[in-house]
């Protein structure tokens, strides 16, 4: 439950008393916020007392009388300084002026409120500088997340690369040290594995940018009418020697053209990834499915492959970034951990989903839907 706490400066026993009890039986409920709100209100009657507990609490919201004994409400203000900052405060005046308004501005105040005013109108004022105190709460939240992703961001990035940066580091000293001899053809077999490793650090910068891109937005999106026929025969003409490799048979079943309003790069996407898991995830010797299927406005992508498979744990732990399923048939097949993370994004885009069934040692399914505008 949200709450706002509250100091209600007045000399006047009544008023701050008709102030904390107006407020400790309002209950707010504002657009987009789920718990309903409530305040917690501490009263005070001259600015000296108002001090020592703004010094001492944390206040949300300070309503404060303009003309005090002793010190007024403008000097209180000043003398509280940077602490005001972070607290909203709602001049209350029976001098009701432009002066006094302008005066209660310039020294921070965030309303002006001219006695006598009714429980209803405190209840307007205090309503407005609520909904700042939940923003303001809402952003310094979402800046601690954003912290906190960024930081785990690097985390999971660094160690992607550490390892494949260890291994060349390691084939690169003993080139230098000539460790296997003289023969340079001995040396093949590490520059081999230096290769597949920068393809590894390729490919995960590749996604990550991708990735960025895309949930970022500033990517520039050309949506136009495409054959996504054509876009997965230009897939498996890429991805037909990974699959050669490993003799893996893909088979393409759907109409001879298929026509659909989408981003052609965001369409290479999707099936480039979801063509070359079924095919890195295979066994060899075996087999992969792809259907495509439209009705309406609505396009169904299904690869069906006959590969390692996951079990039903290792499922849930799918679609996010960085998320890559480590077995013992899967300890030698690279990748970013990021390619299925990118096709849920680029199908949330399209109002669409992805998910997958699997059987371990029997393969797996993905289906991912996408509706045109």
């Amino acid at each position: 439950m949200n709450e706002i706490n509250v100091l209600a400066v007045d000399d006047e026993f009544g008023m701050r008393t008709g102030i904390a009890r107006t407020l400790s039986h309002f209950k707010l409920q504002l657009p987009d916020v789920e718990d309903v709100i409530n305040f917690n209100v501490e009263i005070a009657e001259s600015a000296e007392e108002a001090y020592e507990k703004i010094t001492a609490n944390q206040y949300d919201l300070l309503l404060l009388d303009y003309k005090l004994p002793g010190m007024s409400g403008l000097e209180l203000l000043e003398k509280v300084g940077s602490k005001s900052e972070s607290m909203l405060t709602i001049m209350i005046t029976a001098f009701a002026s432009l002066e006094t308004a302008v005066s209660a501005v310039k020294s921070g105040a965030f309303d002006f409120l001219a006695k006598p005013f009714t429980p209803a109108e405190l209840r307007k004022s205090v309503t407005k500088a609520a909904q700042n105190v939940i923003l303001a709460r809402q952003l310094k939240k979402l800046s601690e997340e954003r912290k906190q992703i960024r930081f785990q961001f690097i985390s999971v990035l660094g160690h992607e690369l550490k390892a494949p940066l260890s291994s060349i580091d390691g084939y690169l000293y003993m080139l230098k040290d000539r460790s296997a001899g003289e023969n340079i053809a001995d040396y093949e077999q590490m520059v081999d594995r230096m290769i597949i490793r920068t393809d590894q650090m390729r490919k995960l910068i590749y996604d990550l940018l991708e990735m960025t891109k895309i949930e970022s937005g500033q990517r520039q999106r050309e949506l136009k009418t495409i054959d996504i026929v054509l876009i997965i025969k230009n897939s498996l003409d890429v991805l037909k020697n990974d699959a050669e490799k490993k003799n893996v048979t893909l088979n393409l079943n759907c109409e001879p053209s298929i026509e659909f309003e989408a981003d052609n790069l965001e369409m290479e996407i999707i099936l480039n990834n979801l063509i070359s898991n079924s095919i890195k995830y295979n066994r060899d010797n075996g087999q992969v499915d792809i259907y495509i299927n439209k009705e309406d406005n609505k396009l169904t992508i299904q690869v069906k492959d006959t590969g390692i498979g996951m079990s039903a744990e290792e499922i849930t732990k799918l679609f996010k970034e960085f998320v890559r399923i480590k077995n013992p048939k899967t300890k030698d097949i690279l990748g970013s951990g990021l390619g299925l993370s990118t096709v849920k994004k680029i199908a949330e885009l399209y109002n669409g989903t992805c998910s997958v069934q699997s059987q371990p040692d029997i393969g797996s399914t993905f289906t991912v839907t996408m509706f045109e505008k």
